[in-house]
């Protein structure tokens, strides 16, 4: 399978922003060898302001642009150097790539950006992809992506993926918060977004983070027009992805690709 893989900030961070190395070296330990197995992964990486923030001993996630920005650019090579090396612990090649919307909405920019994703995979190396932080400043609807929800969606349609699986802090979509609500109920299968599921969506659930449930919805809508699958998770057990992979239960799985779709 061709799997593409968002790693949320709640997932490769702590709360204060420093790297959760237990974590992260399990995550790669396990996408390593699901690419021994066979498949072909590709990384969509939060975590670069969050690990700015750390990196720099800022009290908190800043409010102003060019501190955000400056922390991205910090933090963007503190997260390479840490996939460079547990990636290569395992005898796997990383491939950075920073993305604007301008390089996926473009035509021409998009196809240069699909070539080089294809070249990677060719010769076995594992994309990790991330906006442009240091100079996206927008939302989606200003010109830029916005997010990494949307930006996974959008690297698994140009990758022609089989699979998106987004690692976030929860288990999955809910009918309704379970972090304030205590008869919410996991979904375990969506055959297709709805507007009862958009309205049953949150907001973000941490400081460092961007996206909420309504974000992984949204670019759920984007798969379902290609026939995609995707599935939402818990990011805590990293291990949990050779069963996602091997199309078991977990967490909430968004079955498509029966449905057809154009690639």
């Amino acid at each position: 399978m061709r799997v593409v893989v968002k790693l949320g900030t709640s997932t490769v961070t702590h709360e204060t922003g420093q790297l959760n190395i237990r974590r992260v070296e399990l995550l790669c330990k396990t996408l390593a060898d699901l690419q021994n197995a066979g498949n072909q992964v590709l990384v969509v990486s939060s975590g670069a302001i969050g690990m700015g923030v750390g990196k720099l001993h800022l009290p908190g996630r800043p409010e102003d642009v060019p501190t955000r920005q400056a922390a991205a650019a910090v933090g963007q090579c503190e997260l390479m150097y840490t996939y460079d090396r547990l990636f290569g612990k395992y005898n796997h090649t990383v491939g950075q790539m920073l993305l604007t919307a301008e390089d996926i909405q473009h035509e021409g920019r998009r196809q240069n950006v699909e070539a080089t994703l294809f070249r990677l995979l060719e010769l076995g190396a594992i994309p990790i992809i991330n906006e442009n932080d240091s100079v996206a400043t927008a939302e989606i609807e200003g010109g830029e992506i916005g997010d990494n929800d949307t930006l996974s969606a959008e690297v698994a349609v140009i990758a022609k993926a089989d699979l998106l699986v987004l690692l976030t802090d929860i288990p999955g979509l809910f009918t309704a918060d379970p972090r304030h609500s205590e008869g919410a109920r996991l979904i375990p299968v969506v055959e297709e977004i709805t507007e009862e599921l958009m309205a049953a969506a949150g907001e973000a659930g941490t400081g460092f983070g961007t996206g909420g449930m309504r974000t992984k919805l949204a670019a759920a809508r984007v798969l379902q027009k290609h026939g995609i699958d995707m599935v939402i998770t818990n990011g805590q057990n990293p291990e949990s992805l050779y069963e996602v992979v091997a199309g078991l239960p977990v967490g909430t799985r968004f079955n498509f690709r029966k449905k057809g779709g154009t690639q």
